[in-house]
């Protein structure tokens, strides 16, 4: 049992401030003198969407609501990676500890095949699942909301739908993060949308600058209007099939009328005295997630320290192994049997960690995926939200790749994604991440990539704890583990666990990807010495996540990697 305090002893004068000032002390955004908030709390990727949910909270809806309102604004707003023409998943608990969790991810189109991407030798053709007509996956996002709000949604859908229309046809500023990311893109948007011009400006954008999207704003409105035939039948349809045609039936109104989202149920694990509660597959992230917390389990992490070499060397060793298992054993299981069970047992769990050593590193050529008796076979966003009444949602959504396909659809102003990527296009041959995959994520007609995703929710003694989860690719479920264990191990505040600088390993390539600063320079010679390998990179992830405290206060923690915002009231 962990009986320590965790983030609650530093929290107490600000908690009582807050109890005191709280009705009567406002800054800006709504957000009151300690930072903390009794009604609800939305935290999201982008200034305007975490306003839309925010709105739809003190209207009295609930966390699914505002979940709704957040997901079409960020695809105005955040169309590197928010999206209408992508997919996701979504964790719920409600307020009496109900859970469950919706799959919203692409399929293949009933044209895809095993190898579909591959040359006369067998061989992968260049970018064709990357940037072209061919890499998108049959979109599931607005049939995720549609279907996440008719379970549990309590205002109008179109009233929900309306700050996305707004925000599209009136426009909305932007920020100098946003105009950068479609300036560095120009030239392919150009390259990839002859005589279409979305996001095309004749000087390059700045921050401040107007985004009107007519195209996308009538796009919304048929969705506001329609539901979910306003996306997936009709007008929008047809756009659809038009643009990604190529004179070939690649994508068909059969595959989007035929498209559904799956209710699944809660992949549910344990971490000392917190009940962690997260995505099943297709979603590798819940398995791994859960896999990772119980290799480090045993180990005193609070005693050794954030950041420091043991710590860093034990996390490194546990996620070296877990992502050796994904390569193998996760994909969609609709379509293939996915040994949950197996690789979630504590015995199996203690044998992959036995070969660890303190003295060396462990190859990752040494590791392979692991056996059991009767076994026969970036661009992403996230949000977390929290209502009045202590409902939660964890949302997590991509297009893949930032901006996806990079490709738009003609009349409809939405990105697609590139999603298809994500399969495995051969064997052992790495994606765009670097992953490695086999026959359980092959490409199969109707199939659902294999996915990264990791929208997570803990509670603590049975009550709400923490909303968390990341966008970025192979590294999210290694930043969510990370941020789960700031807080819990190391007594970081929500934000302190979000804004902490993370590192990350996947197994292959053999090296210790490190954010600037992450690691000393005492730590990285010690772990040197032993054979780890380092390598330096940008930004890893922009984790979104709200804690709860034990006054019954929700403290966010909005990225500072990203745009992030975190707004209550």
């Amino acid at each position: 049992m962990l009986n320590k305090p965790v983030v609650y002893k530093k929290l107490l004068g600000t908690a009582i401030l807050a109890a005191v000032f709280t009705s009567c002390v406002t800054g800006q955004l709504g957000q009151n003198v300690s930072g903390q908030y009794r009604q609800g709390m939305v935290v999201c990727a982008y200034p305007d969407a975490a306003q839309a949910g925010l709105d739809a909270l003190k209207k009295g809806g609930n966390a699914v609501d505002a979940a709704v309102a957040v997901h079409f604004a960020l695809a105005v707003t955040h169309p590197q990676a928010g999206n209408i023409g992508g997919g996701g998943f979504m964790v719920y608990r409600s307020a009496s500890g109900e859970t469950n969790t919706l799959d919203f991810r692409e399929k293949a189109p009933a044209s895809a095949r095993v190898d579909m991407y591959l040359d006369s030798s067998g061989n992968i053709k260049p970018d064709m699942s990357l940037y072209t007509h061919y890499a998108s996956g049959v979109p599931g996002s607005v049939d995720g909301m549609y279907t996440a709000h008719k379970k549990y949604g309590k205002l109008k859908w179109a009233d929900l739908v309306q700050p996305a229309v707004t925000l599209a046809e009136n426009g909305f500023k932007m920020t100098k993060r946003l105009a950068n990311d479609i300036n560095r893109n120009r030239q392919e948007f150009i390259k990839l949308n002859p005589g279409k011009g979305y996001l095309v400006n004749a000087q390059d954008w700045k921050e401040g600058d107007v985004l009107v999207q007519a195209d996308l704003g009538k796009t919304l409105e048929l969705i506001r209007d329609k539901g979910r035939d306003g996306f997936y039948t009709g007008q929008t349809a047809d756009l659809i099939t038009a643009e990604v045609s190529d004179g070939k039936p690649i994508m068909t109104r059969e595959d989007l009328r035929n498209y559904h989202s799956v209710w699944r149920k809660a992949l549910v694990g344990n971490y000392k005295s917190y009940k962690v509660i997260t995505m099943p597959p297709p979603s590798s992230g819940g398995v791994a997630l859960l896999q990772l917390l119980k290799s480090v389990e045993k180990y005193p992490l609070h005693s050794w320290g954030f950041n420091k070499d043991s710590t860093v060397q034990v996390m490194v060793e546990a996620e070296r192994r877990v992502y050796a298992d994904r390569s193998k054993y996760l994909g969609d299981p609709d379509f293939f049997k996915v040994p949950v069970d197996s690789l979630l047992n504590a015995a199996y769990i203690t044998k992959r960690m036995a070969n660890f050593s303190w003295a060396a590193a462990t190859p990752s050529t040494s590791i392979q995926p692991g056996t059991f008796v009767g076994y026969e076979s970036d661009q992403t966003t996230h949000y977390s939200i929290v209502d009045r009444e202590g409902n939660a949602v964890s949302i997590t959504t991509t297009l893949n790749d930032t901006f996806g396909s990079h490709i738009f659809v003609k009349g409809a102003g939405f990105l697609l994604n590139n999603e298809m990527d994500d399969f495995s296009s051969k064997p052992g041959v790495p994606n765009m991440y670097g992953l490695v995959g086999g026959k359980a994520n092959s490409i199969q007609p109707g199939k659902r990539m294999l996915s990264s995703m990791t929208p997570t929710i803990l509670e603590k003694d049975g009550k709400l704890f923490m909303v968390v989860g990341t966008p970025g690719g192979a590294t999210i479920i290694t930043s969510v583990f990370q941020t789960i264990l700031n807080v819990v191990e190391f007594d970081k505040s929500m934000q302190g666990a979000v804004s902490a600088k993370r590192f990350h390993h996947q197994w292959l390539p053999d090296q210790v990807d490190l954010e600037p600063e992450a690691l000393d320079s005492t730590v990285v010679e010690k772990l040197s010495r032993k054979g780890y390998k380092f390598s330096k990179r940008g930004a890893i992830g922009r984790v979104d996540g709200i804690l709860k405290t034990q006054w019954g206060y929700y403290e966010g923690g909005a990225d500072p990697r990203g745009d992030d915002t975190k707004l209550g009231f």
